[in-house]
């Protein structure tokens, strides 16, 4: 699994955010014991909008048959999004429930879109008979940990993780400790 940690999100200022190694930085410990591979590809690749990032992935990367995963809370905007039916058509996309978010997602116009798209968790094993678009969503024990909410908890994390010169753990180029 990729976590695409992004170097801005169109739909949120970016007065006040951290640089992007520290985020970078902060993911990769995050995730030190899971089999997420942290990156910030989305520099590399010169992209700001999840549609151009998943275009220049599945071309950089034509073997890879990727899903798409996301909380509900973004399905709720995902309507919001450039070109968001053009995400949709690109890869399947598997939802995962935030708390407080399942009511609004259900309801939103790329869930309704995507409603008979529908596909089953247990399907993604056997992927060869259907493709995008597809919604799969997962049901697991949410968790209510938010990074907005750890952000508040403790304003200068990004204090720990700054200035420290890394290297994506995917494409393996270095990512400077100033960039935002």
């Amino acid at each position: 699994m990729w976590w695409l940690v992004s170097p801005g999100n169109p739909l949120k200022p970016r007065e006040g955010m951290a640089a992007l190694s520290a985020r970078l930085g902060s993911a990769m410990a995050m995730a030190r014991r899971a089999r997420i591979v942290p990156t910030a590809i989305e520099r590399e690749l010169g992209t700001r909008y999840t549609v151009d990032t998943l275009r220049k992935l599945q071309q950089r990367y034509p073997r890879h048959r990727f899903v798409w995963l996301m909380g509900s809370d973004n399905l709720a905007q995902l309507h919001r999004w450039r070109n968001w039916r053009a995400i949709a058509r690109a890869m399947p996309i598997a939802v995962i429930a935030r708390p407080g978010y399942d009511g609004a997602a259900a309801a939103s116009p790329a869930a309704a879109w995507l409603g008979r798209y529908r596909r089953s968790a247990a399907s993604l094993n056997n992927r060869a008979g259907w493709s995008a678009p597809a919604l799969i969503p997962l049901r697991f024990d949410p968790d209510s940990r938010s990074a907005t909410a750890l952000r508040r908890a403790d304003p200068d994390w990004a204090s720990r993780f700054s200035g420290r010169a890394l290297r994506d753990p995917l494409t393996h180029h270095p990512v400077d400790p100033d960039t935002a």
